[in-house]
């Protein structure tokens, strides 16, 4: 797997600079827009509840069905609706994904179906299949569930699954099912430059990420030789085919 060759304003450009805590408040938000713009990030993406977000230069995404998936499916359309009304650019919803373990893939597209009548042509819906939980098979014909409904991304992670986040061999392998007809976009427990590089290298074409100040800049010291060898080995462990970040990461 190559490297790709991204500077700090392109890695930037591939993330979704994410606060899906709980007990965030609306100075968190703001705290957040204010430090997504100087970065230069291509979105802030934050709970439905703290809409509308006022952001000039930088999209504004949310989640949806969050982060469970368990809601019936004209619940998350309504949700998703009132994002799009509250100003939302992109909506990430989650699956049922016990109806994706369970092999029941027309209910997970008509799910995602539901949502995606709510969320307008020209608004991006992406799709979060929970991919650490499930098989690779699972992975494939939900893949092709989210494209067969009309979704403009697939997504690996809530970051808030026990089952864990990110793979490189998720990535990869929903990045080959799609086959550039979707985005892919890897989200849960991203924390350092090497990870983030490993999960575009796979296929990855958005990044969520929390502590997005803290990739970029281990991206310069990258790019000045100035990492340990250890963590170079650490970004090399990762790229190996199904490594993961851990179970019980935080969300992003």
């Amino acid at each position: 797997m190559t490297t790709p060759r991204l500077d700090r304003a392109a890695l930037a450009r591939l993330v979704d600079h994410t606060l899906l805590k709980p007990e965030a408040t609306i100075a968190d938000v703001a705290a957040l827009v204010a430090e997504g713009e100087a970065l230069g990030v291509f979105s802030v993406c934050v709970s439905p509840s703290m809409l509308p977000v006022h952001a000039e230069h930088i999209r504004v995404a949310t989640v949806c069905g969050f982060p469970s998936g368990k809601h019936h499916s004209e619940v998350k359309a309504v949700e998703a609706s009132g994002s799009i009304a509250d100003g939302a650019d992109e909506v990430d919803m989650v699956i049922d994904v016990g109806a994706a373990i369970a092999g029941d893939y027309a209910a997970v597209r008509a799910d995602i179906a539901a949502v995606r009548a709510a969320v307008p042509a020209d608004r991006i819906l992406k799709v979060i299949i929970e991919s650490a939980a499930l098989t690779d098979e699972q992975i494939v014909a939900v893949c092709h569930a989210a494209e067969a409904a009309g979704a403009d991304f697939v997504k690996t992670s809530t970051g808030f699954h026990p089952a864990g986040g990110a793979s490189v061999h998720a990535v990869a392998l929903m990045a080959a099912t799609v086959g550039g007809r979707l985005g892919v976009k890897a989200s849960g427990g991203i924390r350092t430059a090497e990870q983030a590089l490993a999960m575009v290298a796979a296929g990855a074409t958005r990044l969520g990420l929390s502590g997005t100040a803290a990739v970029l800049d281990g991206l310069d010291a990258l790019s000045s030789g100035a990492v340990a060898s250890g963590d170079a080995q650490q970004g090399a462990d990762l790229g190996a085919e199904g490594s993961q970040v851990g179970p019980g990461s935080s969300a992003y």
